[in-house]
């Protein structure tokens, strides 16, 4: 439960820096014979940055649940 909490903060902390990323797919446009011709499209994914600061707070609870649970057994 420890590790899984520190791994969702740390991409909590991800997401708030890097707030999305782009990625390119090739499609085809046409294709005769052995003539091939291709389009790059881009594609941008992104979120806000309190979405980050949110999965933060959600892996905080995590590890701090984490840790009272061991404290008590």
């Amino acid at each position: 439960m420890k590790t899984a909490g520190i791994i969702i903060l740390i991409v909590g902390l991800l997401m708030t820096l890097y707030t999305g990323f782009t990625y390119v797919t090739k499609e085809k446009v046409l294709e005769v014979g052995d003539l091939k011709i291709t389009k790059d499209d881009q594609h941008t994914i992104s979120w806000q940055p309190y979405v980050g600061i949110a999965t933060m707070v959600i892996g905080g609870v995590v590890l701090i649940a984490s840790r009272k649970k061991s404290l008590t057994t």
